[in-house]
């Protein structure tokens, strides 16, 4: 089945391109705006909105295939790409993208998200957005030239066995940490909250009290709606390096200590802790990160240290597990650019036994939220993230009913 048309249409994400820097320094929260001026290059506003690029690919049989581009909600920050502004990287695509597509027959999804990989243009890799949107196009034009699920697809390419069995759905919170955690509550998240711990002094504590109480509340409030006992989420919580502010990117001790009075808090739920510290540097966070799993480790310390800053690429990925650098590693999906790429890392993670979250952004649609299950389905990572949007129900229903119908359609062929 051959390629005979390519098109772009411009979208938006569920949630918006944020300048982490800028918050990092101070921006102030106003409305669902930030105050202050922007830092990193790209951007007009410290919070504008977030954009996509949707691929779509005409089939010879009339089908359509399609597959959105689209960038993380900190774009530009821990070593990340640009910003991804439609009106910049549509002409791009056009030029550069539709001529090497038109004509490809679909035979191999893999063999031609390795081809997109090694595209280059100008001496360097195409933006990771284009990658990961025009790579869920071809998968999905290789799944309908087949007449197969996408899940399907990936598991015969890769050697995989598919199981109609859910993969755990990880839900975040956005500044709304309280409110939407009912939400999470209520819908039986497997894991929750996210949290969005990015500021000292409004979030985390000078002290680190504020997270503190956050956490002896979540657990309190898990146990007083939960309808049964049998439900016991896992709590992940993201804190974008602020403990490593408070207590000192190395110094691990000071770190350990606060991890354990957080794990004692979080009782009687097991406890992830993302990003404990970011010294903006992918080797030096890898060197911190493995040096705090292991002080953890040695002390019994009932909490798992997750990986995000700095770990982006496959390359990147397999360095952290390599090194220990976390009980658990985030896949950001569309940071590893061509999807192929969120296969193989998590295969890599289990191979290496670690933790495989195949996580990614708010900042993404409901086409990649869709296409990511796919991936999952047949990888089988330990977490997928509930997305787009920080809503918590949009982005739950998006992910859990492509996994239920996934589910249903793989039971009913057997």
């Amino acid at each position: 089945m051959k390629i005979v048309k390519a098109v772009c249409a411009p979208g938006r994400t569920g949630f918006f391109f944020d300048d982490q820097r800028a918050i990092k320094k101070g921006a102030k929260a106003d409305g669902a705006s930030y105050s202050g001026e922007p830092v990193t290059s790209g951007f007009q506003a410290v919070r504008q909105a977030g954009e996509a690029v949707s691929v779509m690919l005409v089939l010879e049989d009339g089908q359509t295939a399609f597959g959105d581009c689209a960038a993380v909600q900190y774009s530009g920050a821990g070593g990340r790409d640009p910003l991804f502004l439609a009106k910049d990287f549509i002409p791009v695509i056009e030029k550069h993208i539709f001529p090497w597509l038109v004509g490809k027959e679909l035979n191999s999804f893999r063999s031609l998200a390795k081809e997109l990989e090694e595209i280059m243009l100008n001496g360097k890799r195409l933006h990771t957005a284009i990658r990961y949107g025009v790579s869920q196009a071809i998968l999905d034009g290789a799944a309908k030239a087949k007449h197969r699920l996408m899940c399907e697809v990936v598991a015969e390419e890769y050697g995989l066995t598919l199981k109609p069995e859910e993969v755990p759905i990880f839900t975040q919170s956005g500044d709304t940490r309280y409110d939407n955690v009912d939400k999470m509550i209520i819908k039986e998240a497997a894991v929750l909250p996210h949290g969005l711990i990015n500021n000292v002094k409004t979030k985390l504590g000078e002290r680190g009290e504020l997270l503190l109480e956050y956490v002896s509340w979540l657990s309190q409030r898990i146990r007083k709606l939960r309808l049964q006992e049998t439900y016991t989420p896992i709590l992940h919580i993201d804190v974008y390096g602020t403990i490593g502010q408070v207590f000192g990117n190395d110094n691990y001790g000071a770190m350990a200590d606060y991890l354990s009075s957080l794990g004692a808090a979080a009782k009687p739920f097991k406890l992830r802790i993302e990003g404990p510290m970011d010294v903006e540097d992918r080797e030096k966070q890898m060197s911190a990160l493995a040096a705090l799993t292991k002080l953890v480790d040695q002390r019994n310390i009932p909490v798992e240290i997750v990986a995000d800053e700095w770990c982006n690429t496959l390359e990147d990925i397999k360095y952290f597990a390599d090194n220990k650098a976390g009980h658990m590693v985030q896949i950001k999906t569309p940071d590893l650019g061509g999807i192929g790429n969120i296969v193989e890392s998590v295969l890599y993670c289990k191979e290496k036994g670690i933790g495989a979250y195949q996580g990614g952004t708010c900042n993404e649609t409901d086409r990649s939220a869709q296409v990511c299950v796919h991936l999952a389905m047949a990888s089988r990572p330990d977490q997928i993230l509930a997305k787009p949007g920080m809503g918590v129900d949009e982005g739950f229903m998006v992910v859990y009913n492509e996994m239920q119908r996934i589910i249903a359609l793989l039971q009913a062929k057997k």
